[in-house]
């Protein structure tokens, strides 16, 4: 393989996981003949701020070494200007807390992703654009409002450190709120306004979140459109009972639970909300989400 990727390693990933084997793994990749460069980050934000100013020079080839934040990070440094430039490509390195993205793929992690870097196995991926009151973001896992970015936010405040346990701990805290509420959204351009309560809404490209939950189970990041999923105002004990459902996918079959497939949304959101989008957690009034079809190159 004569291209030169540009490892991005957060070494906090993972609980410092990723800061004990990314050494080893990269020098093992270079053994077997893969060219890397490598960039470390410093703090939260710093991998866009790397790979926005190394695509602008011309580099188009990077890995992702750490978590689902880490790939959402360098991500939000290649768009938008990878709209219109050359497409990037993006290999995953996973160390981190969630890696739900590659998920879709495999369960076997970072063997599987280095296999497919070996093996220079490329598919086109979708990436969804999120416009907000403050910009734009982009993403290639998932993006929940309600419910599971209250759940989200907890876990990244208090239980981070326990990986997909962690995840879980703070579904259980959310629960004892359980708040529903209505977020108002018009879908392919509707005139329609669905400003139903609900417990949750998520805007899904891949099929997993907190690492092992199949939140979408027919989601595919390669088909040009978003996996909507709606879960009615459903109560404290329904939702408990559900929630076992989540990690095979079947609670999408739940009476109150909605599938749809669409390519644009609208919203009517008076205020900000929580948002946890590809396992970070921020704080936006969302506008309007639509899809990048294939904008880019993944190694799975």
């Amino acid at each position: 393989m004569s291209r030169t990727f540009l490892a991005v390693v957060n070494r906090a990933a993972g609980g410092k996981r990723c800061g004990k084997q990314a050494d080893a793994v990269i020098a093992d990749l270079r053994a077997k003949g893969i060219k890397i460069d490598v960039a470390e980050t410093e703090a939260r934000g710093h991998a866009t701020e790397i790979v926005r100013a190394e695509y602008a020079k011309g580099r188009t080839n990077f890995m992702a070494v750490g978590g689902d934040g880490t790939s959402y990070e360098i991500v939000n440094g290649l768009f938008p200007e990878a709209i219109e430039g050359p497409k990037p490509r993006l290999a995953l390195l996973p160390l981190g807390t969630g890696n739900s993205f590659l998920r879709d793929f495999s369960n076997d992690g970072a063997a599987y992703a280095i296999e497919s870097l070996l093996a220079d196995r490329v598919r086109a991926c979708d990436v969804m654009r999120m416009k907000h009151d403050r910009g734009t973001i982009y993403y290639i896992n998932l993006l929940s409002i309600g419910f599971a970015a209250n759940a989200a936010a907890v876990t990244n405040r208090r239980f981070k450190r326990f990986g997909p346990a962690g995840y879980l701990a703070g579904v259980l805290v959310c629960l004892l709120k359980h708040e529903r509420r209505k977020f108002p959204l018009r879908i392919n351009g509707e005139s329609k306004t669905d400003d139903r309560k609900c417990l949750f809404l998520s805007f899904n490209n891949s099929k997993f979140t907190g690492g092992t939950m199949m939140i979408a189970p027919d989601a595919d990041p390669t088909d040009g459109q978003v996996e909507f999923i709606r879960w009615g105002p459903i109560g404290r004990l329904g939702a408990l009972g559900q929630l076992k459902r989540i990690y095979d996918g079947t609670h999408v079959k739940h009476p109150l639970a909605e599938v749809r497939r669409a390519s644009r949304f609208e919203f009517d959101l008076d205020d900000p909300i929580d948002v946890m989008v590809d396992g970070e957690v921020i704080r936006i009034r969302c506008e309007a989400l639509d899809v990048l079809a294939g904008a880019l190159e993944v190694c799975v």
